[in-house]
């Protein structure tokens, strides 16, 4: 009865205000934007056969898709300060809707991974904007709220990847990717509508922004502000979660039909299985931030996943495999800590640009994940790769400890 209580509290307290409303319009957009995402690894198999593309290149069209999604992410923390989120979210999604729209008429593998750029840009001028809204609407809560968007977009990443097999198994990769047109186009008006305008708050970072401008000094605020041993330490960790998710994403369900003999529905179902799982762990871990911190939250987050790592070569047949897929996916709980501590601790007149930076920064070296794991498993060592991977979780694991005591 009190943990039902405290759910109801937990309820009551994100949709206080009006502020539910638009939590649920940022939930359903990021959820719609990360499944999208994920339409990738289950339809390489068909871009292979349709452009040629061996392991090493396919890896390099998942790796296009994050790199322009991490460059992409420093420009739109300036833009979100500076235009404001809604804005910033509504183009998001209709930066993707025009890149579907090009992934599905592309001639060629050259057009293929020109149009794959668009969407990653697209994509990346979502996430700063969700965070430094979610802060101000929820400033007591930013753990839970963060935790909870970020559990939408595991429920995207479980249900559209399925269903985009499906229908290209059925009739066409192309109907696998262009379903969602009609319902980004739908979220983006739900966004644009449902997310209040500036505020007076927005107008004063903005201010203070501007005192700082001028002859380099906004840069140099910048720097001083985010050149410190927490922010360092937090993005290391950052940048190690994201090459080991990025690269396990991406060739997670190629690596369960070619290595495990299982059949594409059956990799299909354990690759949703995967980010079902986070739909659990990012609340939970957003709560365990909230509750004791960064340090202590971190390592318990991180060693299931190391553990499933290691033995995923040695497991074999589809129940066993599950086990060790949900193992593996508690490590998704990792980015409600480390992004909600970056919310919660960057100065708030360079929030969104702060963000970005360090986010940017960390994705653009974590997308070159999935090109080396191509290129490994295309010499023979796909089960070595996933034990490397193992061992990078654990260094991201004890990276923890030099965070500062504070």
């Amino acid at each position: 009865m009190s943990r039902l209580l405290s759910i109801r509290r937990e309820v009551s307290g994100l949709w206080a205000g009006g502020t539910g409303k638009s939590l649920i319009a940022i939930a359903l957009g990021w959820g719609l934007l990360n499944g999208t995402r994920m339409i990738y690894p289950v339809l390489l198999p068909n871009f292979s056969d349709d452009f040629g593309l061996t392991h090493t290149t396919a890896g390099l069209l998942v790796s296009i898709i994050w790199l322009c999604y991490a460059i992409g992410q420093m420009p739109g923390g300036v833009l979100a300060d500076r235009y404001g989120e809604r804005k910033m979210l509504t183009a998001s999604v209709s930066f993707v809707v025009a890149g579907v729209g090009l992934v599905l008429v592309a001639p060629t593998a050259l057009a293929l991974f020109v149009a794959t750029g668009v969407v990653g840009f697209g994509l990346s001028q979502y996430p700063i904007a969700r965070i430094t809204v979610l802060s101000r609407l929820y400033p007591d809560r930013i753990g839970r709220a963060l935790g909870v968007t970020m559990a939408s977009g595991d429920i995207g990443q479980t249900v559209i990847p399925p269903i985009a097999s499906v229908l290209a198994a059925g009739v066409a990769w192309q109907l696998g990717l262009g379903f969602v047109l009609p319902v980004l186009c739908l979220t983006a008006g739900i966004i644009w509508v449902t997310l209040p305008g500036r505020g007076t708050e927005s107008q004063n970072v903005d201010t203070v922004s501007r005192e700082h401008a001028g002859h380099g000094e906004h840069i140099l605020y910048i720097l001083r502000a985010l050149f410190k041993r927490k922010f360092l330490v937090v993005g290391v960790i950052l940048f190690l979660f994201i090459f080991v998710w990025q690269t396990f994403s991406a060739f997670y369900p190629t690596y369960l039909t070619e290595q495990k003999g299982l059949s594409s529905t059956a990799a299909g179902t354990l690759f949703g299985l995967f980010f079902a799982v986070g739909v659990v762990a990012k609340p939970a871990a957003g709560v365990a931030y909230d509750t004791i911190g960064l340090r202590r939250s971190l390592p318990v987050v991180l060693v299931g996943s190391i553990v499933g790592l290691a033995l995923l070569p040695t497991v074999e047949g589809f129940w066993p495999l599950s086990g060790v897929t949900v193992l593996v996916s508690t490590m998704l709980g990792s980015g409600a800590i480390t992004q909600s501590y970056l919310a919660e601790t960057i100065p708030g007149d360079i929030q969104g640009t702060g963000l970005g930076l360090i986010r940017s920064s960390a994705a653009m070296l974590g997308a070159t994940g999935p090109v080396l794991f191509g290129f490994i498993a295309d010499n023979g060592y796909f089960d070595e790769g996933y034990v490397l991977l193992a061992a990078i979780v654990g260094v991201s694991t004890l990276v923890t400890l030099l965070m500062p005591r504070e």
